[in-house]
């Protein structure tokens, strides 16, 4: 029988592979072109600031993203070196191979691990400025807001639209749908068996994705209580408010885990799923295979190496 409290495992794909999050590692399985699987391990290391800082609420959440975007790079950065192309996506690849990379450093890095620096800048700051275009016919400040949040919902989809028509993206959203796929099957008790993985949904509440559409929504709530006007302000509390947002939007996405299983509160989650039929793809079996493996790696380091004491992993897939 499982123990009622379970872990709640996360990970992120990456170029021809799954990095899955566990209790004492970190771990990423990759396919090369042989067909071999190579695997990059990292142990699971936390100071005790930050493990005192995540459990503080509307805190934990950035500090839970700064660690998501520092591990998931190493793991990404391993994954790009190691990166074959793929015998069934040869020629397409070759052909858009300057394209592809680009969008591979663009799609992977600001999807999987939310590069914020740079990527949350862009879909924060240009919403604002494009909507401060529109102000002499929408000028009231719920209508400039609601205006921003349409803009970068826009900016949002169109952008991931965009990227997963490039071979390697593409390839990427199908290793995201078996990582999800992994993470439903263990939760639900079904076997880490290729059969038994493909049967389970390649959405999940707890996705970096719904986490992303939530900061546009909260985003949208959060910018009520502050003017528009002059746009040097407007553009300065967007950037200050960001911690506030990625706060609040990672405590959103943790209520709607927990409710998902409860009748009407589970459609909360419901908008960060419809995103997911975009940044998701089905997997084929070869892929699940080897999301599979990186898990049971990481449930094997577990059992080996878990001390007394178990740490709290509620990781961002």
């Amino acid at each position: 029988m499982r123990e009622k409290k379970q872990t709640a495992y996360g990970g992120q794909a990456v170029v021809e592979g799954v990095m899955f999050a566990g209790q004492t590692s970190y771990v990423t399985a990759v396919r090369r072109k042989d067909n071999s699987i190579e695997y990059f391990e990292l142990d699971r290391k936390e100071s005790k600031i930050a493990k005192r800082l995540k459990k503080v609420p509307f805190l934990r959440g950035l500090v839970a993203l700064i660690q998501a975007s520092a591990n998931g790079t190493k793991h990404l950065n391993f994954s790009s070196e190691r990166y074959d192309v793929h015998p069934d996506e040869d020629e397409k690849i070759k052909s858009e191979e300057e394209t592809s990379k680009l969008a591979m450093i663009l799609g992977v890095g600001a999807l999987g691990v939310l590069s914020f620096l740079f990527g949350k800048l862009i879909f924060t700051i240009t919403p604002a400025v494009v909507a401060n275009f529109f102000s002499p016919v929408i000028s009231s400040n719920v209508g400039q807001i609601m205006l921003e949040s349409f803009f970068k919902l826009m900016l949002l989809l169109v952008y991931i639209y965009l990227i997963s028509m490039t071979p390697i993206i593409r390839r990427v959203f199908q290793y995201h749908g078996a990582e999800h796929k992994v993470i439903n099957a263990f939760e639900n008790g079904a076997p880490l068996t290729v059969e038994g993985v493909q049967k389970q949904s390649r959405l999940h509440y707890r996705c970096g994705s719904s986490f992303i559409l939530f900061t546009v929504i909260v985003g949208m709530f959060v910018y009520m209580f502050v003017a528009t006007d002059p746009l040097w302000w407007r553009i300065l509390n967007r950037v200050l408010l960001i911690p506030v947002v990625i706060g609040i939007s990672f405590e959103v996405l943790q209520l709607t885990n927990k409710v998902r299983n409860v009748p009407l509160l589970n459609v909360l989650g419901y908008p960060g799923l419809w995103l997911q039929l975009l940044t998701t793809k089905e997997p084929k079996d070869d892929q699940v295979e080897v999301a599979i493996h990186s898990f049971k790696k990481v449930l094997e380091n577990d059992k080996k190496r878990q001390k007394s004491g178990i740490y709290n992993s509620k990781v961002i897939s």
